[in-house]
């Protein structure tokens, strides 16, 4: 909706006008060729053929007799990479589809925060809430996990205040990506080292489950025939045949859908030296950074873990976790007291 409102205000020409501006023929008609569409908008950044892809079998009719068409679940596209040159890139496109999944609304008060949906309470996991209210000045913003409910809910209160949270993300970030520049080389062989560890083992984990997953649908087929053939031979009755059907039928979709997830799974673990080259390249894009954007940290960060506050010292003290994208969590104290004993040895 902000987008569509954003286009609208900027008078750019919409697809049906723009069509027609270069001649080309419409089912539609717009009185105003400058009105966005909320729901284009969404049509438009879910477009994987923008990528450079071609996508075949997105909808399906159930026979030539009924047309309607209807909409085909992902796992049944066929997707032809590189068939024509892209418009967008595909770590673009997977970070928007990324945002969109943690989309949220505009507070009544019409404020937002860059940091919502990124930020997630360190003990219980729960996402946080952004709170504000039209009286509150900017200082007073504040996120709350979203377990604690006036000493009533699962978790103790995890509270941050909004101008906090940006200053210690902008300050990792910065000596993130100090360090990326400065010892490049250094830093790529520490995380390619920790990335293929912690990669070795989800790989076994997702490989050893994705062929539980296979034999068990293997089986189901089986079990289909079975069935199928005591209904025949009357050995089953039909209703009996129906229930099982129905049972089995659910449990292949449940199979297919966690099948796909696990290959997916371990295509993104076999592309970490291809990520980790992303991530670097992002960083040195960014040396230099002195005002924390909206843009910047959804390129470069994909959750902030708050922790619970300290006041062991008589002041209060706060830490955050930052789970980077592509590369998740860097050990940046280690690689700065490894640093610091190489310069001194």
């Amino acid at each position: 909706m902000q987008i569509s409102k954003a286009l609208t205000a900027a008078k750019i020409l919409n697809p049906t006008a723009y069509k027609n501006s270069r001649g080309l023929t419409t089912r539609r008609f717009d009185s105003d060729p400058y009105h966005w569409n909320a729901n284009t908008v969404v049509h438009i950044l879910e477009r994987k053929e923008y990528t450079g892809c071609t996508v075949n079998f997105k909808t399906y009719t159930n026979s030539i007799w009924d047309k309607k068409q209807r909409d085909n679940p992902e796992e049944n596209w066929a997707i032809f990479e590189n068939a024509h040159p892209e418009i967008i890139k595909p770590d673009m496109f997977k970070k928007v589809q990324e945002i969109r999944k943690q989309r949220h609304r505009r507070t009544r008060t019409g404020k937002s925060s860059m940091f919502s949906g990124l930020v997630y309470c360190e003990d219980c996991g729960a996402k946080m809430r952004y709170c504000t209210t039209k009286d509150f000045e900017k200082r007073q913003d504040h996120f709350v996990c979203g377990n604690y409910k006036s000493n009533t809910g699962s978790c103790s209160i995890h509270f941050i205040r909004a101008v906090v949270l940006e200053q210690l993300v902008l300050n990792n970030l910065q000596v993130v990506i100090s360090y990326v520049t400065a010892h490049e080389n250094y830093f790529r062989q520490v995380m390619t080292e920790k990335m293929s560890l912690k990669s070795a083992e989800i790989v076994k984990s997702a490989k050893r489950k994705l062929a539980q997953n296979e034999k068990r649908l293997a089986e189901l087929d089986h079990l289909f025939i079975k069935i199928y053939e005591d209904n025949v031979a009357a050995k089953l009755s039909d209703e009996r045949f129906a229930m099982m059907s129905e049972q089995y039928e659910d449990e292949q979709a449940t199979l297919k859908s966690d099948i796909i997830s696990l290959q997916a799974e371990i295509a993104e673990q076999e592309r970490q030296t291809e990520n980790l080259e992303l991530f670097i390249k992002k960083a040195k894009k960014y040396d230099g950074l002195n005002e924390l954007t909206p843009y910047a940290l959804r390129e470069l960060v994909k959750a902030i873990y708050v922790e619970k506050p300290d006041k062991s010292s008589g002041k209060r003290k706060q830490k955050i976790r930052i789970q980077y994208d592509l590369v998740g969590f860097i050990p940046i104290n280690e690689l700065l007291q490894a640093e610091k004993q190489r310069e001194t040895a």
